[in-house]
């Protein structure tokens, strides 16, 4: 099996030495991103080639056509101009795509053979920036699930994020409620190890995220640690609280570690780190949200006729995602309920305060 593989790769470096020096940059900066679609600058278009051409011209709906490439044969390819990135970005990571978007880095007219070119941002379902990617009162959640192993057996350690407001949380849950702890963050991209794709896959249809399996090595409790570490810059965990949730803790350095990696170290705005507890609100699976219309309209999917819809008066995006959150996580504990309550009739009884 050894030699068979050897020869795969010997054949594929053949081939590559045999293409233009283009797709030889191309194959190159394709290599450090894995599993992700590269959009490729090439002048006043955004290019792809081979399976992801394919994938893009099926979602995007546009031409698949080929291109020569030196002495090998010809390259599928599907590209749109650059100004239209607005317009297709969305829906290559709406159908649950990772999108490298590789750009030139000099001035075509300066650069003295290929024009330099590099990875400038990577989008995915549950980490994203750019505003056509985003709804204002709807957070964004890119979350990860560690299942513990030994004495750990039937537990697991859970963390999610926001990447645009720098929310992240950190829980430990029994492995059989993590569908109801999920069903409740509501993810948009789930993070798991590799080795179990399988039960990620389980998790990730009931709570319609898209999965992104990782390398085994950054799920490793060492490695999580000092990844927290490093970024928030502590000797140590005890601060925030967290510090006895090793399952949790190799879950949160897993979600660091992504962020970190597609938005190329850029997260100064995740500052801290909480503790989620899960037990604190009611687990409303998608079926029980769907029926109580809570956030979509059973006819059409559409936020329009929903209950968040018909209450929501927010004035801010902040207030909007708290006002959804409180809906789709309800309280569990009396006390707060009634100090949640009795704060609402503080503003209803009070003119003057509410002004």
């Amino acid at each position: 099996m050894s030699d068979q593989n050897d020869f795969f790769l010997n054949e594929k470096e053949r081939r590559r030495q045999n293409q233009t020096p283009l797709m030889r940059q191309y194959w190159k900066i394709k290599d450090r991103h894995p599993g992700a679609i590269l959009l490729f600058r090439m002048g006043d278009f955004y290019e792809t080639f081979e399976q992801d051409a394919i994938v893009v011209s099926d979602v995007l709906g546009i031409t698949l056509t080929k291109r020569g490439n030196g002495a090998s044969e010809d390259t599928p390819l599907a590209g749109f101009p650059h100004h239209a990135i607005d317009q297709h970005l969305p829906k290559l990571v709406q159908a649950g795509h990772r999108v490298a978007v590789c750009e030139q880095l000099e001035d075509p007219k300066m650069a003295r053979k290929i024009v330099k070119r590099g990875v400038v941002e990577v989008v995915t379902p549950g980490v994203a920036f750019r505003d056509t990617l985003l709804t204002p009162k709807h957070a964004t959640y890119l979350a990860a699930v560690h299942w513990g192993e030994g004495r750990e057996a039937g537990r697991a350690g859970v963390a999610f994020a926001d990447a645009t407001t720098g929310e992240f949380f950190v829980a430990e849950t029994e492995a059989a409620r993590l569908g109801h702890v999920l069903g409740t963050i509501a993810p948009a991209e789930l993070i798991v190890d590799k080795r179990r794709r399988a039960d990620g896959q389980r998790l990730a249809a009931g709570v319609g995220a898209a999965l992104t399996p990782q390398e085994d090595w950054v799920f490793g409790l060492d490695f999580g640690t000092e990844t927290l570490l490093r970024h928030f810059q502590t000797h140590s965990l005890k601060g925030f609280g967290v510090d006895d949730l090793d399952l949790g803790t190799v879950a949160a350095g897993a979600v660091l570690y992504y962020l970190g990696e597609t938005q190329k170290g850029r997260l100064p705005h995740v500052n801290r780190i909480r503790r989620y507890r899960a037990e604190d609100h009611l687990a409303l699976d998608p079926a029980t949200k769907r029926n109580l219309e809570l956030t979509a309209s059973m006819a059409d999917g559409r936020r329009d006729g929903s209950l968040v819809n018909v209450l929501d008066e927010t004035q801010t995006p902040m207030g909007g995602r708290l006002l959804r959150q409180w809906l789709v996580r309800p309280l569990r504990d009396v006390s707060r309920i009634r100090a949640r309550l009795d704060a609402v009739e503080a503003l209803h009884t009070s003119g003057t305060l509410r002004r």
